[in-house]
């Protein structure tokens, strides 16, 4: 999904600074919105082990954007 929303809304025309927010903001809704999903589809079950593979998506998700985010701050300061 990363690689998605970047090349996305690079073909619709968003310049660089826009594309790195649709591209962080875009990808972050896997958690706060499949948890209370789950929690309907799924009542009477035991949740946590369920939506598991969806916390460890989510935690994949942080640490591929916080390497994202290092690497645009330097590419930011390289251009000041």
């Amino acid at each position: 999904m990363l690689w998605l929303t970047w090349v996305g809304s690079g073909w619709l025309g968003f310049n660089r600074d826009d594309r790195i927010a649709i591209q962080f903001c875009g990808t972050k809704k896997s958690l706060a919105t499949g948890l209370p999903m789950a929690t309907v589809l799924f009542a009477g079950q035991p949740v946590g082990l369920i939506v598991l593979p969806l916390m460890i998506f989510h935690l994949t998700q942080l640490i591929a954007c916080g390497v994202l985010a290092g690497r645009y701050a330097r590419q930011w300061e390289a251009k000041q």
